[in-house]
């Protein structure tokens, strides 16, 4: 019986001294509870991604050093950690030190190095060629980090002919829905396939657009999942796992740990398994997550929301208020002539249904001194979109100036049916400093209010759910004035961003002219969102690092 441990951390990118006194502290509440060895995650000790800090000698140093003043404190139990190696000749490996008794004795760098989506590895490391595994007390076991578990060549069944019958992946895998489903089916394929016990050590916290969701897996022979890590939360996984010890330990690629079993007698552990959670409630998880982490990493206390009186600034601060505590979320109602007592009357409530403060500021003097300005240079002209979008760019202003003068982190609003079709306004509800929703399809924004709603805890108005969908920057104003229905724009724009369905494919569902439209939308509005905050990623292809289309672009299918 070998006692396995999986930490799955919160790091921090960049702070190293931090991620080690992180690192120490579970590496003791393994030894606390007699465990062999403790997994933490990938690049654990400089923070995953680390991105362009690769490029700087002084960060790879710092955290070899890093790396370096953990060894001595590991003494009763075996350590695997994520780092940045730098080879011979200055080449750069994703590795996983395995430590043991006070010394290093293995090294693992990753094989496989993924280039897609939010991640570019290639850009930064060399491909390794490790092929050690290790021996504890009869035990044989195998490293590997995060994409070498996902290619069929998989170094896995390398180390499980070299007789490993227990093998540790450390992972950094971010979060996307129906990510977890995906983990679970790869690694009960391997176990069963390969006849070995899989233990993935993974990532948890928010990093900029990314959520790391935990969610730590330890999985036997039969594809049984025997433990698992709490969702969006650090936590400690331990268990017993019942491997065939063998009797021959030396071999070509063996680096043997330890070669006698002292027998310790162990209080039984009974292992964790996380509760299964709605789809609906990981995606709130993920954003209450990536918020907090956000706000906090960044050194914010406080964060401010423009609250129309809508759905989606509502979400927003209803997942502030669960990330940081309603005693620092500030809401500021912004009403211009055009908006209506209901929505004044609802944001109000809302303030006082979650417990945040709201201020009210009103635009008018404001508006109007912009027309009196602007009035000889649109003479004779009908009012459009120019004078709606200053009542827009108006709110940002004051929204930043009160982040200037206070140090308040602004949140936008925008949801991603929304920022795929340009229906914002640059310099004006585009203003602040993270999107928390950005990539929320608007009819998912209405799952989560319900949700959050579900949880008991301060209610969001049913007013707000039921109210159609406006930007109140004309009279009468209606978003389904200017979109399709959210049902009908949602399905569109989950086959042109996150599939990149043809024109032709979608027309055959959908009418022509609406598939045409919502096309040209969000192809002509690629300006807009380069100029965007970040925000949360949560769908399997977001506008941040998923998304790199070119903003002078011809190309028509049509």
């Amino acid at each position: 019986m070998i006692r396995v441990a999986l930490a799955q951390i919160n790091p921090t990118v960049g702070d190293l001294k931090g991620n080690r006194q992180k690192i120490l502290d579970y590496i003791r509440q393994a030894e606390a509870q007699d465990a062999d060895i403790v997994a933490f995650p990938e690049m654990v000790v400089c923070g995953y991604p680390p991105q362009d800090l690769l490029f700087k000698d002084h960060f790879i140093k710092d955290n070899v050093q890093i790396l370096k003043s953990i060894v001595p404190a590991v003494k009763a139990l075996t350590v695997i950690v994520g780092f940045v190696d730098i080879g011979r000749n200055k080449e750069l490996y994703n590795a996983a030190a395995v430590i043991h008794d006070g010394k290093i004795r293995g090294i693992y760098h990753k094989r496989e190095l993924p280039n897609y989506g939010v991640f570019d590895e290639k850009r930064y490391f060399q491909p390794g060629n490790t092929k050690e595994i290790y021996a504890f007390n009869s035990n044989r076991f195998g490293v590997s980090i995060c994409e070498d578990i996902w290619v069929e060549q998989t170094i896995l069944k390398e180390q499980a002919r070299q007789g490993a019958r227990l093998l540790i992946n450390i992972s950094s895998s971010p979060y996307e829905v129906g990510k977890l489903e995906e983990r679970k089916k790869l690694l009960r394929k391997w176990a069963k396939r390969l006849n070995t016990f899989i233990c993935y050590a993974n990532l948890v916290g928010g990093q900029d657009e990314l959520v790391f969701d935990g969610s730590s897996l330890i999985v036997n022979p039969k594809g049984t999942i025997v433990a698992s890590g709490k969702h969006f939360k650090e936590d400690l996984i331990v268990a017993d796992l019942e491997i065939p010890q063998l009797k021959k330990t030396a071999g070509k690629h063996i680096i043997v740990l330890s070669r006698s079993y002292k027998k310790k007698e162990k209080l039984p552990i009974k292992p964790h398994l996380s509760e299964d959670v709605s789809q609906v409630e990981r995606v709130y998880r993920a954003l209450v997550l990536g918020t907090r982490d956000y706000v906090r990493k960044n050194g914010f206390k406080k964060v401010l929301v423009g609250i129309s009186g809508g759905i989606d600034s509502a979400l927003v601060a209803a997942i502030a208020v669960d990330a940081i505590g309603k005693e620092n979320v500030i809401g500021v109602t912004i009403p211009s002539r055009y908006s209506s007592e209901g929505t004044r009357s609802d944001a109000h409530q809302l303030a006082r249904n979650l417990g945040f403060t709201i201020k009210e500021i009103f635009l008018e003097h404001i508006f109007k001194a912009y027309l009196d300005t602007l009035k000889e240079e649109f003479a004779g002209l009908e009012p459009n979109i120019a004078e709606e979008n200053i009542q827009a760019r108006i709110r940002g202003n004051i929204l930043m100036a009160l982040s200037n003068k206070f140090g308040w982190l602004v949140l936008t609003t925008g949801n991603k049916s929304e920022v795929a079709v340009g229906y914002c306004t640059l310099y004006g509800d585009m203003s602040g400093g993270f999107a928390v929703i950005k990539d929320v399809p608007k009819t998912q924004v209405y799952d989560l209010v319900r949700f959050r709603n579900g949880q008991g805890d301060g209610r969001i108005p049913d007013s707000i759910i039921e109210r159609a969908p406006t930007a109140e920057l004309r009279f009468g104003q209606k978003d389904q004035d200017s979109l399709p229905p959210y049902n009908i724009l949602d399905g569109i724009l989950k086959e042109y961003v996150e599939k990149h369905s043809s024109f032709m494919k979608m027309s055959k569902n959908c009418d022509i002219n609406t598939v045409k439209k919502i096309i040209q939308l969000v192809d002509y509005s690629e300006y807009k969102r380069r100029q965007s905050p970040p925000g949360i990623k949560i769908t399997p292809r977001s506008f941040d690092k998923d998304w790199r289309l070119p903003i002078t672009n011809k190309y028509k299918e049509f």
